[in-house]
This record gives structure tokens, sequence and C-alpha cells, in this order.
């Protein structure tokens, strides 16, 4: 089942995001969240605003808002703020204690994945070091052989040469040894890079994902009113690489760094204590910077993120209107507003690289000052005889540039952090979030309803204090039909939406044979209750597949039946492959009336006791409409139907009409009663009538 995330939460005081969402949500299957997609629906937080006059609502706001150049911002930012970090949050810059055991934790989880790599690293560690060594001995054997008056060579590990070899033998063995060791270290780089992408991008990162995804599909729609589009795509996608980045960036990252230090300092010592304190010196200048940047580009790191997100949030949304942008010719418009967000994106990405190109050269420059210190100390100290110029000297700056290097490493290691960081958080903030309606404790299972639904004294409000529903109270009797009606915003869709729970009411009950519905398996609910919204989604696969979506399971023969019932047979057997042919995307090769006929196909499949329908004929000719009105007789027979029309030649059909208006039930009775009562009905009813007798006499005109 496709969510289909969209802007309508910046239209002014519109709230909650209603969606176009197939039976196959409410025949308990989770649901797929296409977060690329524009929402089919939206009402207002207040006042319910309808899809049939959202749609037209739509197109004037969007081009309104395109010619501002501000659709998707709640609020505006200035070029100060997005550069500069936040620093009014709370410890923006310090580390979470709390989010750093859970990263953690996480990483525990792997670890039998991670031993592999990190002995292989260790490994070349050690090798690296050897090679080290080999290469001062074969400088030292260079030297003694050219003043053999120099001292012997110090070989590694007490390892003598056999005096039969002459110097040059030496200095060839030595050679073979370091080419040696350099290959088999190239190996064990090669073979631990593998281990660890296997690892990070084969388990990890599929993990954190489905888990990611998995929750946004059990998450209320209240989450999805409070979150722009492009901050869950990011969510998904790239905060995830920088959780998953904690580990292989971070975590091994950081042990490598303390063992290396540490093998390397207690070589240095055991060459000369002396020599190894005054070339580290400035290490604890180095920490403290390092510490200070940390403090100073985390905030930046958050703020880029967000400012990213908002990036995001415009191209998603100028693919997904083109048709609108294109409308109202807004190409030019378009394209700066693109322009600002991309420059906005880069000035805080120069803010952050500025910085962080300051840092690296300034511990590089200290780094270089500890060698200046090694070679003037250490070069009089082989002048006076007490180290060897190879295995002493040579093998302490190769180990202090090795430390150097290391510490340089810092400053890239604390931005992986950072991004590590900020990215955890805003994905544990999905992960965390409560699923809000779920399944109960011991919840009753519903298996087969018999059809009963009943409203008692039901309201609703997205805002405390500003009610969008008021005391609805209603019953409908098995296998009957209940229409409403009501002008744009009475809460006609919001109404619907409450039956299969995807809000609960904040006031009343509603009731499905006598037991309040909150009581029920969630699953079986909504495998009770089947769905046509005004503009269905369709998937990019088979008609067969698209009408037994909810029903994998299904037959041929299930799914002719299901098409029989929406009256879709007649038109899906002349297409290309019949059954098999495979839609376009959103199914934009078919036409609205035969669209919303495979909806109700795909209601139906599942045979669900509850149809609910939000006005299927809104945007479809008087053909189409007569073809429609059979699909809809035939599919709600024999079944309780909640059907919400503004055509009065829809709704005379049902057993029960309601009128609504601002959330509340105005009129009630059957179409020969509101027909004969003063009111809304009545006046719906003289327009729709009126307006019929115009088109009639327009045509009688033409075709004379």
């Amino acid at each position: 089942m496709c969510l289909e995330v969209g802007p309508e939460k910046t239209i002014p005081q519109t709230g909650g995001n209603c969606t176009s969402l197939s039976a196959a949500l409410c025949a308990g299957r989770r649901i797929t969240f296409n977060v690329t997609k524009v929402f089919s629906f939206s009402f207002d937080r207040r006042h319910g605003i309808h899809a049939s006059a959202l749609a037209a609502l739509r197109v004037i706001y969007v081009g309104v808002q395109l010619r501002n150049l501000d659709l998707c911002k709640a609020k505006d930012v200035s070029k100060s703020e997005a550069i500069r970090p936040d620093t009014k949050a709370g410890n923006p810059s310090g580390l979470d204690p709390s989010l750093l055991k859970r990263m953690l934790a996480m990483a525990w989880q792997y670890r039998r994945g991670c031993i592999l790599p990190l002995l292989l690293q260790i490994t070349s560690l050690s090798l690296g070091v050897l090679g080290l060594g080999l290469t001062g001995l074969g400088l030292d054997l260079i030297v003694h052989a050219a003043d053999p008056s120099k001292r012997l060579p110090r070989f590694v590990f007490g390892w003598q040469a056999p005096l039969a070899w002459s110097p040059l033998h030496q200095v060839l063995t030595v050679c073979i040894g370091i080419i040696s060791l350099c290959i088999l270290r190239g190996c064990l780089g090669i073979s631990s890079t593998i281990a660890m992408s296997r690892l990070i991008q084969g388990r990890l990162v599929v993990d954190l994902r489905a888990a990611v995804y998995d929750k946004l599909q059990r998450l209320s729609f209240k989450f999805y009113d409070s979150h722009e589009t492009g901050s869950l795509i990011n969510r998904v996608t790239g905060d995830i690489q920088g959780v998953s980045n904690f580990i292989n960036g971070i975590l091994l990252q950081l042990i490598m760094l303390v063992l290396s230090l540490v093998v390397y300092l207690i070589y240095m010592l055991r060459i000369s204590p002396r020599l190894t304190l005054a070339c580290l010196a400035s290490t604890p200048i180095l920490w403290y910077a390092s510490y200070r940047f940390s403090r100073i580009i985390r905030p930046a790191y958050r703020r880029n993120r967000e400012v990213f997100d908002r990036l995001i949030l415009v191209l998603v949304e100028n693919l997904n209107g083109m048709h609108v942008v294109k409308g109202f010719n807004l190409h030019q418009e378009q394209k700066d507003r693109f322009k600002a967000k991309n420059v906005e994106f880069t000035q805080q990405q120069r803010w952050i690289f500025f910085r962080e190109a300051i840092f690296g050269p300034s511990i590089s420059y200290l780094t270089q000052i500890n060698l200046g210190i090694l070679l003037f100390y250490g070069g009089w100290m082989v002048i006076d005889g007490q180290l060897q110029l190879g295995t002493d000297l040579f093998v302490c700056i190769g180990l202090l540039g090795s430390i150097s290097g290391q510490v340089q490493g810092l400053a890239g290691l604390t931005n992986q952090i950072q991004w590590s960081l900020v990215s955890a958080k805003r994905v544990y903030e999905v992960l965390d979030t409560p699923l809000g309606i779920q399944s109960p404790a011991n919840a009753k299972r519903l298996q087969r309803s018999r059809g009963r639904l009943e409203f008692r004294n039901v309201s609703f409000e997205f805002d405390p204090g500003h009610p969008v529903l008021r005391d609805i109270s209603f019953a409908v009797e098995p296998g009957q039909c209940v229409g409403i009606l009501g002008p744009t915003g009475a809460g006609k869709t919001l109404l619907l939406s409450l039956i299969p729970r995807f809000y609960d009411p904040t006031g009343g009950q509603i009731l499905i044979d006598g037991v309040d519905i909150r009581e029920y398996d969630l699953q079986d609910l909504r495998r009770a209750t089947g769905l046509v919204f005004q503009e269905s989604f369709l998937f990019s696969n088979t008609v067969a597949a698209n009408i037994s979506f909810g029903h994998p399971d299904a037959t041929a023969a299930q799914i002719e039946a299901a098409a029989q019932i929406a009256k879709a047979h007649q038109f899906i057997t002349p297409l290309p492959k019949g059954y098999e042919t495979v839609l376009a995307e959103g199914g934009s090769n078919l036409s609205g009336g035969q669209k919303q006929r495979l909806a109700i196909a795909r209601a139906v499949i599942l045979q669900p006791s509850f149809l609910l329908m939000d006005d299927p004929m809104a945007a479809v000719d008087a053909q189409t409409e007569h073809e429609m009105a059979e699909a809809i007789e035939s599919a709600t027979a024999g079944r309780t139907t909640i059907l919400v029309a503004n055509r009065i030649s829809t709704l005379r059909r049902a057993d029960l009409i309601l009128v609504m208006q601002k959330g509340r039930i105005i009129q009630r009775g059957s179409n020969e009663q509101l027909i004969n009562a003063p009111g809304y009905y009545l006046e719906t009813a003289r327009l729709q009538i009126d307006e019929e007798a115009r088109k009639a006499v327009s045509a009688a005109g033409v075709m004379a």
C-alpha cells in the first residue's frame, strides 16, 4: 500500500494528512511508504477540508505559492541563520551519553562481524611496524658497509645474518623482506575492506533501513502531519548511512587509533624515553584543539541536515507537481527557487569546510614542530653515539610520522563522529516514536462482522480546543447504505478515516457489532473495511496484481469475480494482455473511471463487511458516472456502506443520508424526506437540477 506524503500541511490551518489508500491497508497488510508521491487527500485540522474541493484548492494554492518561491517552508530562515550553527539548543555540542550508549549497543550486536576486519587491521599494523624496522636495518647495513668503524646494526628480533653473507647480500635480503611485507599488508587491507563492506552494506545498513522502514509502516498518520517529505527521505537514506558509519568510520578506527598510538609509543619509548617525551610535548595541545573543534562543528552538522532536508523537499515537490509548474509556466521561478535552496546548502557546507580547512593544517603545523624537535634532538643523539641512524632515529621519524598522521586523522574522525551522532539522533527519533494507534492487549478478533456500525457522540480534534467533529451519532444496520453530504470542510473524509482507526476519536465511541472498535485487533478491523477514495493510487504492476494487492493469494477466478463486481472486467479484457497488462506509474494509461473501478475491485476482493467510499465520482463525466454508478451499486450490494458524495443522483440510493456542516450532522433522513424539507440538501438538489437544466438547454442549442 502506498502512502503518498506531500506538502498539504503547509496550507494555512491545514494539518492532518489523509490518504488515498487501497483496500489492502484495511486488509491488514503493511503499508509501503512511497515518500516521493503527493498526498491525494487532505483536510483542515479544524474544518476537515474535503478532497473534492482540495483538488482545486491545491492547484490555486500551489500556483500562488510557487510565485512566492516559498511553498515548502513553514518559516523563513535567513541566510545567516542557515549558515550559523544553532547554539541555543540544549547541549548542542556535547556528546549525548544515552545516544552514544545506544550506538555502542548497536555495534555490540554486530561484534562477530567486526572481529575479522579488526584482527586483519591489527595484523597489518604489526607488519607495518616490522617493515619500518627492516627499513631502518637496511639503512644501518648500508652505513656500516660504507664505514666499518660504525656500530654493527641491531637486527630485528635479535636475528643475525650469517657471517658468510656479504653486505650487499644482507641488504638484498632486507629489501625482499620489506617487499614481502608490503604485499602481505596489501592483501590484508583488501580482505579487511571486503569483510567490513559485507558487514556494513550487506547487514547493518540493510537491517537498520528495514527497521526504520518497518516503523514508518506502523506509525499513525499524526506522525506524518508533523514531518516533511524531504526529512523522511533523508532519514531512510543518508542518515542511515551516517549511523552505519559509526562502526567502520568511527568505532573501529578509534580502536585502531588507540592501538596504533600504544604500539608506536611503546616502540619509541624502548628506543629512547627522553626523545619520545620531547617529540610528544605538544600532544595535549592537539587533543584540546580536537575537543574544541568538535564543540564548534557538531551544531553545524545538525543544521546542515536540516538545510539538506529542505533542498530535497523542493526537488520532490517540483517533480511531483510538474504539471502544476508547466500549467502556471513557472519554470524559471522554480529554477530560481531550487537555486536559492542549493545556495543555502552550499553556504552551510562552506561554513563547515572552512573550519575543517583551518583545523587540518593547524594540526599538521603542530606535528611538523614535533618532527623538527625529533630531527634536532635525535640528530644530536646520533652524532653523540647514543642512537643509531637507521634502527633508532629513522624508525622514530617513521613512527612519529605515523603518530602525526593518526592525530591529523582526528579532524576527519571528529567530522565522522558529529555526522554519525546527528544522523543517529534523527534515525532514533523515528524508531522511538510511539506507534500511537495499535491493537490493545488481549484484542478481540473480528473474523466476520455482522455489519452493524454505530457512532455514539463521536468528537475529534487535532489541536486541543479546536474540534473538527462534534457529537456525531448515527447507526447503520447490516447491509444498509448511508450517504453523507456536506460542504468543503464539513469533516466527511475525517469521519470515514475514524472507522478503520486511521485516527482515534477524542470523544465518544465507534462500535461495530456493539463492540468499541478500539477493542478489536487492528488488522482484523482493517481487513473488514474496504476503502475507495476520490483518487486511488495504482502501482506500476499488472492489473491482476493491483486488484489482488490486499489479497496476494487470490486466484485468477477471485480476481475476475472482483473485477466483475466493480464492472471493470469489460475494459480489462480488451487490454493488450488482459489482466496481465502492466500499468504505467500511477495508472496513467487508464482513465479516471477505469482507475476507480480497479480501486473498487481491490476493495471488494476480500469481501469486506464495510465499504467506505469517499466521493469516487467527483471527477468523472456523465457517461463514466453511469458506469461508476453501476459499479458502486454492485459493490455495495449486501455490504454496510458509507458513501460520501456531492451529487444527489448518487446519494438518493442510500437508505439514510446525513448532511454535515462544520463537523456536525445538521440533517438526516432518506432522499424523499430531505428533498421535501428546507435545508442544505434541498438547496444542493436545486442547484444541481438547475445546472443539469442549463446543460440540457445548451446541448439542445448546439444540436439545433
